[in-house]
Formats: structure tokens, C-alpha cells, sequence
């Protein structure tokens, strides 16, 4: 990995299709080197961790570990390494909590190939990339948004959610829920994390405080 020039990236996806395709992509670049996959988000932090790359590119649908809590811990236990969002997702919470987790840049998939490499060499410079179809200025104003109370919030969710948010803050891995509510593994995170970004949650205590203050279980 020393000799590699330029600028080096882990890549974490847990579509081996979509890991290659960026990383032939990458490969084609003179000054951008892919020194890592990681195909859940444990083991891109622990990848991470390891090789301190100077970018790690991660979606945020990737099991094990969500990919918002990928990138706060990243931000947190590697200080050198920057992160770029890649995703299919382009709600304006999310891109907003990717951000005030540590996220240097928010691309989504349908970018170019061109926007994909320019997006790596802006957040390894150490600036912000939004992909293009993310306003700035709705970022900003998103942040201005009030808070809504537990009540309001809690409502919003779906009832399957609430059933997911039961299941998850009493301690359920993401497969006992899948297997519990007969639906796919992948699925059953998808609920969770629509359910992390509806309540501003970004962590397994925090989802599980919100669950005893509404008395949805018992501390």
C-alpha cells in the first residue's frame, strides 16, 4: 500500500457488482488507488481503521452496521481519513445527518463517472462535494427546521416500523427480526434505518432510550 501513489480509498458496498465497477473506474485514475473492500460496515471501520486511507467511499444501506454509524465512528477513531456518502437515498434528513456525522461529501448512484472520481479528489483536499442534485441550499434550510416532539415523530412511522423499533430496541439482531416478522433481512434494515432517520436516532442507545420514554419497553 506505501507505494501507491496519490490518493487512497476504501470502497464499502455490499454489492460485490457495484464495489468492482468503482474500483475499475478508480483504477483507470493516474493519482487514486483502491487499497480496500469491505462489504458490511464492521468491517469497513475496521478496515479503516487499519490501512487509514485517505478516503473512504461507503453506502449507507450496508449491513451490520449502519452506514450513518459508519461514519461516525470513522470520523471519530480516524481523524486522517475523509468520507464520501455514495448512495441511492437522497431524502434531505439523511444527507443532513451523513453531514453532522462527519461526512465530508454526499454523492448519489446515478452520478457520472466523472462526478464519482471528482467527488474523491475534493473530499481528500479536504472540502465538502454535494452531489449535484442535493441543493445546498436545502441543507441549509432543513437545518433550520424545529424539531417535532416524540409524539408527532413517533407517529410518522409506519405500523410495521413500529413493530421493527419494538423488535430492535428490545435487543433483536436484524435476522431475528427478519425471521420474526417473515420478511427479508435486508428489508427488515431498510425499516430500521428509515426508522433511525425519522427520529433523528444515530445509535442502538439512543433508539432504545426513545422506546422506554414512549413506553414501548422497559428499562
Amino acid at each position: 500500500m506505501s507505494e501507491s501513489p496519490g490518493i487512497s480509498v476504501i470502497l464499502a458496498d455490499d454489492h460485490h457488482i457495484m464495489r468492482h465497477g468503482l474500483r475499475m473506474l478508480i483504477d483507470e485514475q493516474i493519482d487514486l488507488s483502491v487499497v480496500g473492500e469491505a462489504d458490511d460496515g464492521l468491517k469497513a471501520v475496521e478496515m479503516t481503521r487499519e490501512l487509514k486511507p485517505n478516503v473512504l467511499v461507503t453506502d449507507i444501506m450496508i449491513p451490520r452496521l449502519h452506514g450513518l454509524e459508519v461514519v461516525k465512528q470513522v470520523h471519530r477513531q480516524v481523524k486522517s481519513t475523509r468520507i464520501l456518502v455514495l448512495s441511492t437515498y437522497s431524502d434531505e434528513p439523511l444527507v443532513r445527518e451523513a453531514l453532522h456525522n462527519g461526512a465530508q461529501g454526499y454523492l448519489l448512484k446515478e452520478c457520472t463517472n466523472d462526478e464519482f472520481v471528482d467527488a474523491i479528489r475534493a473530499v481528500a483536499a479536504g472540502r465538502r462535494y454535494l452531489s449535484k442534485k442535493i441543493s445546498d441550499r436545502a441543507i441549509d434550510s432543513a437545518a433550520e427546521v424545529k424539531k417535532q416532539d416524540d409524539r408527532d415523530i413517533y407517529d410518522t412511522l409506519t405500523s410495521r416500523e413500529r413493530l421493527v423499533l419494538r423488535l430492535a430496541a428490545d435487543g433483536s439482531s436484524v435476522a431475528a427480526i427478519a425471521e420474526e416478522l417473515f420478511i427479508s433481512p435486508r428489508t427488515a434494515e431498510t425499516h430500521r434505518a428509515n426508522i433511525m432517520r425519522k427520529l433523528s436516532l444515530t445509535s442502538q442507545t439512543d433508539l432504545v432510550r426513545f422506546a422506554i420514554r414512549k413506553g414501548i419497553i422497559t428499562a
